[in-house]
This record gives structure tokens, C-alpha cells and sequence, in this order.
């Protein structure tokens, strides 16, 4: 098994989003508390084990859902969980439905993203004298998205296997002209957390798939009371333990030892030859630079 710097065998993440924000049926259970050269993260890390692998879980928001979309610390969040040797990561998220047929309650798998969000220097783990540029044309990891749509739908699960997810900054809910204009561009799902993870696990070279949970139709659909808060929790609520069920089936189908693509994606994307690298930065990214710093690559 390829352990990394640290001995970690390869593992499991679970990021809980509106409404998740504990995982029960974890064995051995650890709470750490991991400091990154990009801030603390959201919350401590919750280690525990599932089907004999190591699996860590992560609040998005913090227990007690403290923080808001764009003062969450991805770059912190991301980091925490490859120095644990992470190299699968599953997102649960809320999200607002932009298509009729994706009612509330239903589950929506997406593997396209539109990033409408203001924010990008918080989205990269790269710079200060480091230049990587991944490819993202395909953002999603699609072994772990057909392994969480097989354990959705056999947990019976209202599911939609793909989609495009359109991020925008928030804290508030879109406006009707903005609903229709996402509409319009094609868009299914809308949310406020999801791309950030996603370009950073796959600067990680971490595998990541999305349970995006449908909670309102936004506020385009005029027979339907606009998006709230208090109807994203209702909705999210009702989903949780469906939303564990699957994870627990998906985690005990999750190879061993990371060989799909995402595992590799900074092979072709690192610009900077290591003999350029800030020491200072280099350090920084050791979790993600491991292979680098061990044995070139």
C-alpha cells in the first residue's frame, strides 16, 4: 500500500455541507486538529474508520454552521485533508434546483462546473514562485461519480446522473433576473461552495464527486415559495441520512490505492522547474509536492 511521508495509508474525505455536519457509524474515533500554512481550517478533522479504511469527515461551515460561503478557507480545508493522505474526497452539498425536473429532495450528481464566483486567488494552492496549471476540462472524478450513482439509486434515491453546477459568491440568494439568466446559459444546479473544492482537490491530486442536494428551485419558478434558509435546512435535513447511507456504500467500493487519472494531474502541469522553487513554498505545498520532494515524481 503506498503510505505517504507521514505513514498515512491512502483515505477517505467526507465534507458535510448545510445540514450534515457530523458522521455517525465512524469506529476508532480521533479528533484532530490540523494547522496549514493557509489558515485553520474550517473545523477539527474527524477521523474515525469505515470498512477497515481510514475515513476523515469535515464540516464545511464549522459546527454550528459559523461560517458563510466566502469566508470559508478552501486552500485550509484541502490541505488538512492530503496531509492526512487523503486522495478521495466526497462533497455533500446543498444546492438550488434550475431545471423543473430536479424536484427538492432529489439528488443530483454533477460533472461540469461554471465558476460565476469573484474570488480566484483563493482557489489555487499555486504562486509565490510556484506555477501549476491543471487540467480542468473534465472537473469531476468520474470512477468515484459512478460509484456514488450506483449507491444512490440502489439505496432508491431519487437521482439525476450529471449536470452543470454553477457557483456563484452568495451570502444571498440569487435574484430573479440572475435565476433566469443561469437558466437561460443551461445551467441545472446553483450553489456557493462546491467549484473552490473541486480545483483545489485536483491540484491535490485528490479524486472528488459531488451528492449535490436539491433543496428549492432557487427563485425563478413561480408557483414555489423562494429559496430561505429555513427551507435549504428542512430539505437538507430530510436528505441527511439518505446522504450517509450512500456515502457508507460508496466508501466500501473505493480502491485501495489511488491509480485513476486525478491521482497524476500535476505530472503535466507543473511549469516551474524544482530547482526554482522558493524553499518557502515548496514547504508549504509538501503534502501536495510529496511525490516531488521524495523521489522526483
Amino acid at each position: 500500500m503506498s503510505y505517504d511521508y507521514q505513514g498515512n495509508p491512502p483515505a477517505i474525505a467526507v465534507i458535510g455541507g448545510s445540514g450534515l455536519y457530523a458522521m455517525e457509524g465512524l469506529e476508532d474515533v480521533e479528533e484532530l486538529v490540523v494547522k496549514t500554512p493557509f489558515g485553520d481550517p474550517s473545523d477539527s478533522l474527524i477521523k474515525g474508520r469505515v470498512e477497515g479504511r481510514n475515513v476523515y469527515f469535515l464540516p464545511r461551515h464549522g459546527r454550528g454552521h459559523r461560517l458563510l460561503p466566502h469566508e470559508l478557507p478552501h486552500q485550509a480545508n484541502l490541505w488538512a485533508l492530503r496531509s492526512m493522505n487523503v486522495r478521495w474526497v466526497i462533497c455533500v452539498t446543498a444546492v438550488g434546483s434550475l431545471r423543473e425536473e430536479y424536484e427538492p429532495r432529489s439528488i443530483v450528481l454533477p460533472n461540469q462546473y461554471f465558476d460565476r464566483t469573484s474570488r480566484r486567488e483563493h482557489h489555487t494552492f499555486f504562486g509565490k514562485g510556484i506555477v501549476g496549471h491543471v487540467s480542468f476540462g473534465d472537473p469531476v472524478s468520474e470512477n468515484l461519480r459512478v460509484i456514488l450513482r450506483d449507491e444512490a439509486i440502489a439505496e432508491g434515491a431519487t437521482v439525476h446522473d450529471g449536470g452543470t453546477y454553477v457557483c456563484m459568491d452568495g451570502p444571498a440568494f440569487s435574484t430573479k433576473a440572475e435565476s433566469e439568466r443561469n437558466r437561460r446559459d443551461g445551467f441545472d444546479v446553483i450553489g456557493m461552495t462546491n467549484l473552490p473544492e473541486a480545483k483545489l482537490a485536483r491540484e491535490a491530486e485528490m479524486s472528488l464527486a459531488t451528492l449535490a442536494m436539491v433543496t428549492d428551485y432557487d427563485c425563478w419558478k413561480e408557483d414555489e415559495d423562494h429559496v430561505s434558509a429555513n427551507s435549504v435546512i428542512s430539505h437538507l435535513t430530510a436528505n441527511a441520512g439518505m446522504a450517509k447511507k450512500i456515502v457508507r456504500r460508496a466508501i466500501s467500493r473505493i480502491p485501495a490505492e489511488p491509480t485513476w487519472p486525478e491521482h497524476k494531474a500535476l505530472d503535466p502541469a507543473l511549469m516551474t522547474p524544482k530547482e526554482f522553487w522558493p524553499a518557502k513554498t515548496a514547504s508549504a505545498l509538501g503534502p501536495i509536492l510529496d511525490r516531488w520532494n521524495r523521489d522526483n515524481g
